[in-house]
């Protein structure tokens, strides 16, 4: 059983206050939403407070900037730094640089491809984290691709679109799966249907070179 102390609590209004001004993708649902789902799942797949508080903060870096590393790192320990920090594929910072739509997306599919690189041989710790957080978005994704009013139009909201969403999502759920994650089942099984849901039939994988 996962025991959860008062540092999960204090993560969790952490979490809340970095990310306070955002929300997800094509919605007014408050970020935080996310953070906690992921969270959820690291518990429900025996993920330790550790792991489940890298689960709250994993997004802060890539998402609120990189001065939250210290503050994480002080405040939670090197444990959970350590997986936030394994879990972050880009910056705050890094991210503004690029301001054009072609230049967004070459970062995009660079970062993506670095990220599932390392994970192939990233700790299980993280990698537990990791596909909790990618599951909790296929989720999210299939959802809309369910709901008549947004079908296929959710891959807009994403810089890789459709096809390169979906190959990554491919890439991820192979990755786990070789690396024997407990999500990983759940995960193959999400993307299927995201693809069937998507018109695509072929699973193709974004490539690491």
């Amino acid at each position: 059983m996962t025991v959860l102390t008062d540092r999960f609590s204090r993560a969790v209004d952490y979490a809340r206050s970095a990310h306070a001004t955002q929300v997800r993708k094509g919605s007014d649902i408050p970020y935080i939403y996310h953070l906690l789902g992921v969270a959820s799942l690291v518990i429900e797949f025996g993920g330790n407070e550790d792991q489940a508080i890298a689960g709250l903060l994993h997004d802060a870096i890539e998402d609120c900037g990189v001065e939250h590393e210290t503050a994480i790192r002080e405040q939670f320990g090197d444990v959970v730094v350590r997986i936030v920090m394994d879990c972050t594929d880009g910056t705050a910072e890094g991210k503004a640089i690029h301001t054009d739509a072609e230049a967004r997306r070459r970062d995009w599919v660079a970062r993506k491809l670095a990220y599932l690189g390392h994970l192939k041989t990233a700790s299980e710790q993280t990698l537990l984290v990791s596909a909790c957080d990618k599951l909790h978005n296929a989720r999210a994704i299939v959802q809309d691709l369910e709901d008549p009013e947004v079908g296929v139009r959710v891959f807009d909201r994403f810089t890789g679109r459709r096809d390169g969403t979906l190959g990554y999502y491919q890439a991820l759920a192979e990755i786990f799966s070789a690396r024997r994650i407990k999500v990983a089942k759940v995960l193959d099984a999400t993307v299927s249907w995201m693809h069937e849901l998507a018109g695509v039939g072929e699973r193709k994988a974004l490539v690491v070179d």
